[in-house]
């Protein structure tokens, strides 16, 4: 069973870049078919898809957000990274990691419990 754990620094001053870690265990984030997510939750509103990594390392991000984030991975470390720049208090958002595996039917999908991210001075 795949499990991912989030970390961060849980506050951050406008402006600066926020940095969020995904580690996976239960699994390899090299494995074929899996896609690897960040995710975010605006206190009171909806899920927004940030950004995606893919298991041969192609990344793919929200038209919104692409020229702010950056999702990298270090397979040694089985981890996957969020990086994004130039924070606004609008970026307080709880995030998650999310994981599909998509060689199965119905596809696999995992979670991370979140970690809050405030964005504050």
């Amino acid at each position: 069973q795949v499990q991912l754990q989030e970390s961060g620094p849980g506050l951050v001053k406008p402006s600066q870049t926020l940095s969020l870690t995904c580690t996976v265990s239960g699994g390899s984030i090299t494995t074929s078919h899996f896609y690897w997510s960040w995710i975010r939750q605006p206190p009171g509103k909806g899920r927004e898809w940030m950004g995606a990594i893919a298991y041969d390392g192609d990344t793919y991000y929200s038209e919104s957000l692409k020229s702010r984030a950056d999702i990298s991975r270090d397979n040694a470390k089985n981890t996957v990274y969020l990086q994004m720049n130039s924070l606004k208090p609008e970026d307080t958002a709880v995030y998650y990691c999310n994981a599909v595996y998509i060689a199965t039917m119905p596809f696999g999908i995992y979670w991370g419990q979140g970690t809050q991210v405030t964005v504050s001075s």
